[in-house]
């Protein structure tokens, strides 16, 4: 997908028992994950005391003569690392170098780190409960507010019942990983279990680790133990993880678009590997469009999200997959950094397309999302000025309907093109000749998880917690009635 929406975030914190630096984990841990956050990153760790080290965009790069430096700065055998997209707070510089995690909180003796990966819903509410306590309080960012009511309500009681607390009080999705002042290593899910969190274990098991993907895991040799249950707390433990679910879920609600867009493809999800799952979207579309799929001369994909989805349409078909389109590996810069006048450059930027490929021939493009339609129509547009006779859209992810509330930069329903318009519309607006969804059944099925254990509000307009819901079917009705959609409707009342 080429128009970038930001999530947030990533998160990877580790622990070793026999007292090891654990900063290279989390490193290494958090580059194989920076796909899920580039505005900032974040280290953390612990030796006794807290030491931080913090920074806009992508985690840099360690040169050999900085190890040292690095391990210097950074001491300890527990730690936390975060790779983040705003989704609440500000996105002004001051804002972002503010809201960049893991991040710290203290009342009294007890201290409290966390980075989470998530968004919460009901954020005027917290904010008053917050400020009942303590009048001054202003807020940034939504981890702060997970944070201090994990520490109001350690005042009274252990970690397990702050934890608990927090999942019956806060409405939204918070995949967490925290420490203690003792340096004691934690995680919990939210009851939906809408972000994805898991677990594992050095080879020798002297190590726990965990991490938003188990592609963190992977690049340092950890084994993938198990995934977080929704409402359950683990603490890091000398024999392995100590597991107490706290609160039982009244349903599980992975979020969809892990499958189409944000989860990297090597990555495990519901026992199942994310490129695993895109092929069968691919196949999904020759069995959901044969008449279209009969016209099609030559698949392309847009890279690298459509790729696994173009390799399974282009197995069950036969169709030839010209792999004509390649990312410029080390481009790596966002739209956000870029004038308003050069949005639409971008694409030229990021992707280069093999323009003798496509010449004459009915194209079949396969992506993973149409979200506001703007950078659709400069690949549609530019496919027609190569010589594609045709163009047809095969889009993985199902038309996109309503706001995300969890984690997701799409608030509003006026930035939504699939919310005002149906394929057929979708498809003129954007010069293609057709645009073909998957299915929403097509993509349950594929990834082997019931409905019901699935978030798929943003496609169905169905939402797993209730004020989200509330929230969505207000924001529509006010949207059908003409009301100027303002931002982000969950800190609409936020002072």
């Amino acid at each position: 997908m080429l128009e970038q929406l930001k999530e947030a975030c990533g998160v990877f914190a580790a622990q070793d028992f026999t007292n090891k630096p654990v900063f290279p984990y989390i490193y290494w841990g958090l580059r194989s994950q920076n796909h899920r956050g580039h505005q900032s990153h974040g280290f953390l760790t612990y030796d006794g005391t807290f030491h931080s080290q913090k920074g806009l965009d992508l985690v840099p790069k360690v040169k050999k003569e900085e190890i040292q430096k690095w391990l210097t700065e950074l001491p300890g055998s527990v730690g936390l690392g975060h790779v983040r997209y705003s989704t609440s707070g500000g996105t002004d510089y001051e804002s972002l170098v503010k809201s960049t995690q893991p991040i710290m909180e203290k009342r009294g003796e007890k201290q409290i780190a966390i980075a989470f990966n998530g968004n919460v819903v009901n954020t005027p509410d917290i904010i008053k409960e917050i400020q009942e306590e303590t009048p001054n309080f202003r807020f940034n960012y939504d981890a702060e507010l997970i944070s201090r009511k994990l520490l109001r309500q350690t005042k009274d009681g252990d970690l397990a019942s702050s934890v608990k607390r927090c999942m019956k009080e806060i409405e939204g999705a918070f995949s967490v990983a925290g420490m203690t002042e003792k340096g004691e290593l934690f995680a919990f899910r939210d009851p939906q279990g809408i972000r994805p969190l898991c677990c594992g274990c050095s080879k020798n098991g002297t190590t726990c680790a965990v991490s938003s993907e188990t592609v963190g895991l992977d690049i340092n040799s950890f084994d993938f133990n198990f995934e977080v249950n929704p409402g359950e707390l683990v603490v890091a433990k000398k024999d392995g993880f100590e597991r107490k679910q706290l609160c039982p879920g009244e349903r599980h609600a992975l979020c969809a678009f892990e499958f189409a867009y944000f989860a990297r493809p090597d990555s495990r999800l519901g026992n199942r590997y994310v490129y695993e799952v895109r092929e069968e979207f691919g196949r999904n579309f020759a069995w959901e469009y044969p008449e279209t799929t009969s016209k099609v001369d030559i698949i392309m994909s847009m890279p690298e999200t459509g790729n696994d989805a173009a390799y399974g349409y282009h197995e069950l078909t036969g169709i030839r997959w010209e792999r004509a389109s390649r990312r410029h590996r080390y481009v790596a810069e966002r739209a956000f950094i870029l004038l308003s006048d050069q949005r639409y450059n971008t694409i030229d930027r990021k992707i280069n397309i093999v323009d003798h490929k496509l010449a004459g021939k009915n194209v079949a493009v396969v992506d993973d999302s149409i979200v506001r339609g703007d950078t659709t129509k400069v690949v549609v547009t530019k496919l027609r000025k190569m010589g594609a006779k045709k163009v047809y859209l095969f889009i993985t992810f199902p038309r996109i309907i309503g706001p995300c509330f969890y984690g997701v930069d799409m608030a509003t329903y006026r930035e939504l093109i699939g919310s005002q318009h149906d394929a057929e519309e979708i498809a003129e607006i954007v010069g293609a000749d057709a645009v073909n969804y998957q299915s929403v059944d097509g993509l349950v099925k594929a990834t082997g998880l019931d409905k019901q254990n699935l978030c798929l509000g943003c496609i169905t307009g169905k939402y797993p917690t209730p004020l989200a819901q509330k929230l969505a079917d207000e924001m529509k009705e006010r949207f059908e009635n003409g009301y100027s959609e303002k931002g982000r409707i969950y800190e609409s009342s936020v002072k």
